[in-house]
């Protein structure tokens, strides 16, 4: 399925992958190498330790090239802001708790739930649930923990 993503998003999945086939592949390969130099690999744990190493990352290397294969970039037009669309910076009021949460709505590789503003994925659950959405509608969003009543309140 089609994701959009950012030109900034696409470049730092390319970076990522790069960085994994260029570096650290090759550094797995080197240690596995010399792991195979110490002898009898039956009980060699370091061996079966990189051994693993090298099949979690080519896990990793597949999942993004997918990813890649699967964005296309989506400029952003900085002055829409009179209904939610991809990129958007929306203030959310939780009408129950009267608590206020910002959101980006942003493509793989991007998404990030640490800061203040969450960069969440535009594919997911909330973020579709908002698209289109303008300041002052209400919205029933289903969580694992029950229904949130939101009000849109700042679209940015």
């Amino acid at each position: 399925m089609p994701t959009p993503t950012t030109r900034e998003g696409y470049d730092k999945m390319k970076a990522e992958l790069h960085q994994f086939e260029t570096v650290d592949m090759p550094r797995i390969a080197k240690l596995i190498a010399e792991a195979r130099a110490e002898g009898d690999l039956r009980e060699n744990a370091e061996y079966h330790g990189q051994r693993e190493n090298q099949a979690m990352l080519q896990a990793k290397i597949n999942l993004l090239k997918s990813k890649i294969a699967d964005a296309y970039i989506v400029e952003r037009d900085p002055t829409k802001t009179d209904e939610v669309t991809f990129g958007a910076r929306v203030t959310l009021l939780d009408l129950e708790a009267d608590i206020e949460e910002i959101y980006e709505f942003v493509g793989p590789g991007e998404e990030d739930y640490s800061g203040e503003v969450m960069k969440i994925l535009v594919t997911s659950p909330l973020a579709q649930q908002l698209m289109n959405r303008k300041v002052g509608e209400k919205i029933d969003v289903e969580t694992p923990g029950g229904i949130i009543r939101y009000e849109v309140k700042k679209i940015e």
